[in-house]
C-alpha cells in the first residue's frame, strides 16, 4: 500500500481508504471482518458519515485497541432522529450526534472533523459566518478534532472551501462520469484525444477546483469513485463501456490534490478488488484508451452531468438531480445519503415545469423533462 500526505495536514493516508457506508446493513461480525481485512491490506483511513447507532458501535468494536492506527474521517451535522438519518445544523442535535460518534467509536478525538454535506453556496456562506463553524473551531481548539474538513458534491462549494483558509481538506465526489465534459459540440469528437496527458475533457469548474486544491495544499479524499457501481456496466455507464475498479481508482488518484479514494466495501472481496490497484500494471490502469474508443452513439440519451442544460427557470440543478437519480437506481433501496442529498436541494425534480428549454441545450439528447418526472416519483 502506498501512502500520501493529505494536503497541509501531517497525516499520511493510504491511497485506498474504506468508505463505511455500506457496512450499515451488516452484522457486527461482518463489519469486523471487513475492517480487519482492510487493515491487513494496509488501509488506514476510514470514513464514517452515518448516524445510525448500530453501525457506529460495530465500527467502534472493530477498531477497538487499534485507535492509533486508524485515521477517522467523522462527520459533524449527521444526526439520528426518530429512527432515521437527518442532516442538520441545529447545534443541540449536532452536538449530541457528534458526542454519540465519539462514544460509539470508543475514542476521544476524530482526526478529520468533517462539516457534513454542504452542496449549496448559500448554505456554505451561512455555515462559515455562523455558530456552526464556531462549534467546529472549538472542537479543534480542544483537540477533539485534529483537522477541519468538509464534504460536498458541488465544485463551487469545494472551491470556496479550498480558498477559505479554514477548511484543511475536502471529501468530494469524483469519477470520470462526474468529471467529463464534451470537448466540442460534436459528440464524435468527445474523446478524439486521450486526456490522460492533461485535463482536457474535464468540466472547467472541476479542473479549476483540482488546481486550486493543489495550489492551496488542500487535500482531497474521494467519495463515489465508482459512481455507485454504474461505471462497471456498459449498459449503465454513460460512456457505453465498462471500466474496472482499478481504472476508476487510477482516474481519481491521478487528479491533482487527491490523496485517497474511500471505497464503499461490503465484503473482503471488494476490499481486495480495490487494493489490487497497488500491484496493477499500467495497462490495467489505463482508463483513457477505453474511454477514447467508446462508441460515440453510447452518449446519445445518456446524461454525463456536464451541465450544458443550465440554466433552469425553476433553478433546478439538473445535473445533480440526474446524478442522484442514477445513483438511486443502482440500488435495490435508495441509500439514505442519496435521498438526503436530493431532498436537501433548494429545487428538485418536482419543481420542473416541463418547459424543455434544457433539452434544446443538451448535447446528448437526454429526455430531461421525462427524467425529472421519474425522479420526482422515485424520491416521493
Amino acid at each position: 500500500m502506498k501512502y500520501r500526505q493529505l494536503g497541509k495536514t501531517e497525516l499520511y493516508v493510504s491511497e485506498i481508504g474504506l468508505g463505511a457506508e455500506w457496512l450499515e446493513r451488516y452484522s457486527a461480525e461482518d463489519v469486523k471482518e471487513v475492517v480487519e481485512h482492510s487493515r491487513a491490506q494496509g488501509i488506514n483511513i476510514i470514513d464514517c458519515w452515518m448516524s445510525e447507532p448500530n453501525v457506529r458501535s460495530n465500527i467502534g468494536a472493530a477498531i477497538a485497541g487499534q485507535r492509533d492506527y486508524w485515521i477517522i474521517q467523522g462527520h459533524i451535522g449527521s444526526t439520528w432522529q426518530d429512527g432515521q438519518y437527518v442532516r442538520t445544523r441545529e447545534l443541540d442535535k449536532v452536538k449530541e450526534a457528534f458526542q454519540d460518534l465519539l462514544h460509539r467509536l470508543g475514542t476521544d478525538y476524530i482526526d478529520l472533523g468533517m462539516i457534513h454535506f454542504v452542496d449549496e453556496i448559500a448554505e456554505f456562506n451561512t455555515i462559515m459566518e455562523g455558530e456552526f463553524l464556531q462549534y467546529v473551531k472549538d472542537l479543534k481548539e480542544a483537540g477533539t478534532i485534529l483537522h477541519i474538513g468538509l464534504s460536498t458534491h458541488n465544485p463551487d462549494v469545494a472551491k470556496a472551501a479550498a480558498l477559505s483558509g479554514i477548511i484543511e481538506m475536502i471529501l468530494f465526489s469524483l469519477n470520470p462520469a462526474f468529471d467529463m465534459l464534451p470537448a466540442s459540440e460534436n459528440i464524435n469528437d468527445l474523446f478524439a484525444e486521450h486526456y490522460n496527458e492533461s485535463l482536457k475533457g474535464i468540466a472547467p469548474e472541476r479542473e479549476e477546483l483540482y488546481r486550486i486544491c493543489e495550489s492551496e495544499n488542500v487535500g482531497i479524499t474521494v467519495m463515489k469513485g465508482y459512481a455507485g457501481g454504474r461505471l462497471f456496466s456498459a449498459q449503465n455507464s454513460p460512456f457505453g463501456v465498462a471500466l474496472t475498479p482499478v481504472q476508476c481508482l487510477h482516474y481519481a488518484l491521478t487528479r491533482p490534490a487527491v490523496a485517497s479514494v474511500l471505497v464503499g466495501c461490503r465484503t473482503t472481496e471488494e476490499v481486495d478488488a480495490a487494493v489490487a490497484y497497488e500491484v496493477a500494471t499500467e495497462n490495467e490502469k489505463d482508463y483513457a484508451s477505453v474511454l477514447a474508443n467508446a462508441p460515440a452513439h453510447a452518449y446519445s440519451g445518456q446524461c454525463t452531468y456536464c451541465g450544458h442544460c443550465a440554466p433552469c427557470p425553476s433553478y433546478i440543478d439538473i445535473a445533480m438531480v440526474n446524478k442522484l437519480y442514477d445513483l438511486a437506481l443502482m440500488q435495490e433501496e435508495i441509500p439514505s445519503t442519496v435521498k438526503a442529498h436530493y431532498t436537501g436541494l433548494s429545487a428538485n425534480a418536482s419543481d420542473c415545469i416541463s418547459c424543455r428549454s434544457c433539452e434544446e441545450r443538451c448535447p446528448f439528447g437526454v429526455p430531461i423533462a421525462e427524467r425529472m418526472l421519474k425522479a420526482a416519483e422515485l424520491f416521493m
